[in-house]
């Protein structure tokens, strides 16, 4: 337990020493500014001509209704593609600085259990990822007060916030495989760009019906209405989530007990 809490303590310090932590939550604020913008302005579509392009933009985009239930969900499936990137980007800054800090041999000669130190990096990613989704829906409900968006009630978020909930912790479980492309890459570049490539498939895979059995695209078939052909999602789909998080659990691990050899 001290062994833990000791690996925690120093990815808390190399965290908190860094400028990455406030970057992120910048991020995950301006992109519900942004959605509540569009919905402001498709709601007063008088204004959109001051704005320029953004309010070109945001009159093409329709949201259906510019009210709160179209509003929230369109955050809970903002947060599946939103939090795929920035979930994996924390995930390789946390696992592939060490690399690019060349600091990865230095701590496989630390009298730590490996399996200790991947643990910690673990807690840490979880950590900052579920502040990071508080920031998301703050802002969220900060901003869509802000730009007056009508139909708000305790109902409405009651409704909605299971949904949103299971969507963000769906998308953190998918975290660990990037872990892995972060430590067999040995650096940022490999992990993000299968971020990347995961979320082009994603897409790809929802348009032809297979996206219930591609890990990346089940958090976002969740955060949508049910009933669309070909979007159900089954015991299996959640299955095959929850074993490639494992695996990319398990394979982090490994790969840190024979990083020295490799």
């Amino acid at each position: 337990m001290k062994s833990v809490l000791a690996t925690l303590i120093t990815e808390c310090m190399k965290l908190r020493r860094s400028k990455i932590l406030w970057i992120t939550i910048l991020f995950f604020s301006f992109i519900p500014f942004m959605m509540g913008l569009m919905f402001f302005i498709q709601k007063h579509p008088e204004i959109s001509a001051k704005l320029g392009i953004i309010g070109t933009k945001a009159m093409m985009l329709r949201f259906g209704n510019a009210d709160w239930p179209a509003y929230f969900g369109f955050l809970t499936q903002g947060m599946a593609a939103i939090g795929l990137i920035g979930f994996g980007f924390v995930t390789s800054w946390v696992f592939g600085r060490e690399y690019s800090d060349r600091t990865a041999k230095d701590i496989l000669a630390l009298p730590v259990s490996r399996s200790l130190i991947v643990l910690s990096k673990f807690i840490v990613v979880v950590i900052w990822s579920i502040l990071l989704i508080f920031v998301y829906v703050a802002t969220g409900l900060i901003f869509g007060q802000l730009f007056a968006i009508s139909g708000w009630s305790g109902e409405m978020i009651h409704q909605n916030a299971y949904t949103f909930i299971v969507t963000s912790l769906l998308t953190v479980l998918l975290c660990t495989p990037v872990a892995f492309f972060a430590c067999y890459g040995r650096g940022y570049l490999l992990p993000m760009s299968v971020v990347i490539l995961t979320l082009l498939i994603a897409n790809f895979t929802g348009l032809l019906g297979w996206g219930p059995y591609f890990p990346w695209a089940i958090p976002g078939l969740f955060s949508i209405p049910a009933g669309s052909e070909g979007m159900q999602l089954s015991v299996v789909s959640y299955i095959i989530l929850v074993l490639t998080s494992i695996l990319g659990f398990f394979g982090t691990v490994i790969w840190w007990h024979f990083a020295d050899q490799k």
